[in-house]
């Protein structure tokens, strides 16, 4: 997989990937023979400028192309002018999503008209849906913590991830990502709030993992409900991700974290991030530290790009 993608080597120019870890991702598709799902789905992270490839996570946006590549690949039939693809997710736990892909004439639809912020064209929506489990929103058993001197709310709705508000961090919280990549001291005490993190969310020593994210919050400044920056660990997303957005809606919704300033009215949540806004409907179950997650649902988009072999180095 290193030498598909052009790892290790930040610019990734002798392999697939794009240099960036938003385009060095792998997702690997079976058969599921564990019901009620029809496929499993592992993502992989391809670290770009390290020999790294890790399971740690998962990626809700490359979670939208799992659908569409079943029907094709004739793993799951085309029924009426939409599908249900029904996927097992194996990292980090197991978790379940179903996926309503459009195929009119028994084809998978690609092009549409919904714009996914943070991508060039609008193309057909794919509707995700991920189930509850039982499993607490809150990792540590708190609503906040602190960790490196900063008041946190640790978060695990699907992905782990650490809310901060920006003003504990002596930022604004608009700034673009390039600016807050080239903040030295705040890199080094998100760093350092991840480190503390780790033990305390049950990830154990988390310097050479890509979890938890961070998200810096603040007010909405688009009519949004909250504004976000997210290091994904080291580098910072130009939107944010799928299951980072559902965990950020669940804190966001329950009252008494560091992104609760108000608590929405309804279960819709609509995130701010650099390249515009992502909506998030997310329905809890409980309250306080107890608070787990009913169902969550997100719009995404995917395309087919290309279709044949890829030929790694041999050496």
């Amino acid at each position: 997989m290193l030498r598909i993608m052009g790892s290790p080597d930040e610019r990734q120019v002798d392999g697939l990937g794009g240099g960036h870890p938003l385009t060095s991702k792998v997702a690997v598709i079976a058969p599921s023979a564990v019901g009620p799902a029809d496929v499993d789905y592992l993502f992989l992270q391809v670290v770009p400028d390290r020999a790294l490839v890790t399971d740690a996570q998962t990626c809700g946006n490359l979670l939208a192309g799992v659908g569409p590549f079943a029907i094709e690949r004739g793993l799951v039939p085309a029924s009426g002018e939409t599908t249900d693809v029904r996927i097992r997710v194996l990292n980090p736990t197991v978790s379940l999503a179903n996926a309503r892909v459009r195929t009119p004439g028994g084809r998978v639809r690609y092009d549409g008209r919904t714009v996914m912020a943070g991508t060039p064209f609008p193309a057909a929506p794919i509707d995700l849906t991920f189930p509850g489990d039982d499993r607490p929103v809150f990792p540590t058993g708190r609503l906040v913590d602190q960790f490196a001197g900063v008041q946190v709310t640790c978060v695990d709705a699907g992905m782990p991830v650490l809310l901060v508000r920006a003003t504990d961090l002596g930022v604004d919280g608009a700034e673009p990502p390039e600016a807050l990549e080239g903040d030295t001291a705040l890199r080094s005490t998100v760093e350092a709030i991840r480190r503390e993190a780790g033990p305390a969310m049950r990830l154990g020593d988390v310097r050479d993992m890509t979890v938890p994210k961070i998200t810096i919050v603040s007010p909405p400044r688009l009519g949004g409900t909250v504004t976000t920056r997210t290091f994904i660990p080291h580098r910072v997303h130009a939107a944010i991700g799928v299951f980072g957005a559902v965990s950020v809606a669940a804190a966001v919704r329950a009252p008494g974290t560091v992104a609760n300033p108000a608590t929405p009215a309804g279960p819709e949540v609509r995130i701010e991030h650099p390249s515009g806004s992502f909506d998030v409907t997310v329905e809890l179950d409980g309250d306080g530290a107890a608070t787990r997650i009913r169902s969550s649902t997100v719009v995404r988009t995917a395309r087919k790009l290309s279709d044949g072999l890829v030929w790694p180095r041999s050496v």
